[in-house]
């Protein structure tokens, strides 16, 4: 039997644009909560809602914005963004998320490489100046005519409105659900970042489908700490919530522990989001035990690889029973494989689900392109209506990413058992050859996991003369932890294979992350390479 799936489902695609979608739930729970700001103390009714979208929609649409005109969003979490993100939707305008965590050189090039004529942004991001910023790239940016910066006057005054409600409908009713509507950039743990561009059939399936899956109705009320630039954010979040009805919930601007467990307990969440490290830092909180999150049934664990330890954790000191892995990236709108609520305990916290409704996996040889049988590792591949249009004009390195067959090569390793359940092993470019023997870290770190002393981890590989790489682990361990370098090896030893015992193990406080909270491994490589004084060992050439 060959590793390929298909999602077959019986209900199928949603053919329609955002604001249509966002119309219909609007008219069916008009008085629901849509949107909760606890760091602003801003609340939202889906009719309160849909309104100031309206107003917004009308403002651009009177200040001569057109279909297809890029917008940009530079901001944390907050609820502007999701009335920018739902209003450039309904008009057809391109919307560019922009990470908060960018500087001048950063934000220059993802305003000019997408053509933006205008952006929105905050004012400040942990203490980062972003008018000082806008200001300094201004100059060689002459496409860029306006940047409305949240509470300014200037923002009120777009956000008041200006065309009529029957302009922005008729601007609405023009749209096609293909038409691209979303430039995400990828996080760049590696190279320059790409403009993935997303359709509403993209995205809006995409988080429809997620919820679907989740169970959602309008009684959810899902937290949403992970960024809203970021696909877990606005497709996973926003989206997921509002194509079923449910509150969204933003406890903070940008990622606090505490933050995120207040506003579970006074809003009673029944689902909240968050990368490993975000659940890790939860579960860690000196005041944990103080929060009642016994609302909770449901969430999505995604964003890097999830440790079967912390997934365990959080369904016994959390309580989210029905928490599910969610595995893809940004160019797949972002999710291909789910976990399903029934799934038992072992296929929930051991593998990344199962291929999503409609869409296509299968895994390969990275070298031949051969599809393999079921159980052996290869390259992950997806097709299907959540795979991007392309990088925004970028063709040759979307030819890269999509072959001619329009599936999209993900970079990550990973297995299909005879049940559908994929197993990620880890990223190709993560892989480490020992000795010619191919070592994969994620297995490492699992094991590494079940150490009582290590809350988390991350193996690389870094030069080796002899061996051309060698593992070494980098560990966080729990408060009040005595292990050392040598009771960590001790730990391994007879327990997985010698070659599969980490050479090298350093203790962190924390590692290199993106704002996602992506693990930045090759930083990790450099640090380590510089720190042992490998550069001659890097430098040799091995096959």
């Amino acid at each position: 039997m060959l590793s390929y799936a298909h999602g077959a489902c019986d209900q199928p695609l949603l053919g329609e644009t955002i604001g249509h979608n966002l119309a219909r739930t609007v008219a069916r729970v008009p008085d629901a909560d849509a949107l909760v700001s606890c760091h602003q103390g801003v609340r939202y009714t889906y009719a309160e809602f849909a309104e100031a979208v309206d107003r917004l929609a009308g403002g651009l649409l009177a200040a001569g914005l057109r279909k297809a005109e890029r917008v940009g969003v530079w901001a944390p979490n907050r609820a502007e963004w999701a009335l920018v993100q739902y209003a450039t939707a309904k008009l057809g305008l391109i919307l560019v998320n922009i990470n908060p965590a960018y500087r001048r050189s950063e934000l220059e090039y993802a305003l000019g490489q997408s053509g933006c004529r205008w952006l929105f942004a905050a004012q400040e991001c942990k203490g980062s100046d972003f008018v000082e910023m806008v200001d300094g790239v201004r100059g060689s940016l002459p496409g860029l005519e306006r940047t409305v910066f949240f509470d300014t006057p200037e923002w009120d005054e777009v956000a008041a409105g200006g065309a009529s409600p029957e302009q922005v409908r008729a601007a609405m009713d023009e749209l096609d659900f293909d038409d691209p509507i979303n430039i995400q950039y990828t996080s760049g743990t590696t190279g320059f970042p790409k403009g993935a561009t997303l359709s509403h059939h993209n995205i809006l399936n995409n988080g429809f489908f997620i919820g679907e899956l989740l169970a959602y109705t309008e009684r959810d009320r899902v937290c949403v700490p992970v960024p809203l630039y970021h696909c877990f954010g606005m497709v996973i979040g926003n989206l997921a919530s509002t194509s079923h009805g449910a509150c969204i919930v933003y406890p903070a601007d940008t990622f606090e522990p505490e933050a995120t467990l207040g506003a579970c307990d006074r809003e009673r969440c029944t689902s909240l989001y968050g990368v490993p490290t975000m659940f890790i830092a939860e579960l860690g909180h000196e005041r944990f035990e103080r929060y009642d999150l016994t609302a909770l049934r449901t969430g999505i664990m995604a964003g890097s690889p999830c440790p079967i330890e912390v997934m365990k954790r959080v369904s016994s000191e959390m309580g989210i029973d029905e928490l599910g892995i969610a595995f893809g990236m940004t160019e797949t709108s972002p999710v291909t494989t789910q976990v399903r609520r029934n799934d038992s305990l072992e296929n929930r916290c051991g593998t990344v689900g199962q291929v999503m409704p409609h869409t296509e996996i299968k895994i390969v040889d990275p070298r031949s392109g051969r599809t393999l049988p079921r159980g052996e590792p290869g390259e992950f591949l997806a097709r299907g209506y959540a795979v991007m249009r392309g990088y925004w004009n970028d063709p040759e390195r979307t030819a890269e990413a999509i072959d001619p067959s329009r599936w999209m090569h993900t970079g990550d390793l990973a297995t299909i058992d005879e049940q559908g359940y994929v197993r990620v092993v880890g990223r190709i470019k993560d892989m480490v050859i020992r000795g010619g023997e191919n070592l994969y870290p994620r297995e490492i770190e699992e094991f590494l996991y079940t150490h009582p002393e290590v809350a988390d981890v991350q193996v690389i590989g870094v030069p080796d003369p002899r061996y051309g790489e060698e593992l070494m682990a980098w560990i966080v361990l729990r408060p009040g932890s005595t292990a050392s370098e040598e009771t960590i090896r001790e730990f391994c030893r007879g327990q997985i294979a010698r070659h599969k015992v980490p050479r090298y193990v350093k203790f962190v406080d924390s590692f290199p992350l993106t704002v996602t909270g992506k693990v930045q491994k090759f930083k990790m490589r450099e640090a380590a390479i510089e720190e042992l004084g490998l550069g001659e060992a890097a430098a040799v050439a091995t096959a």
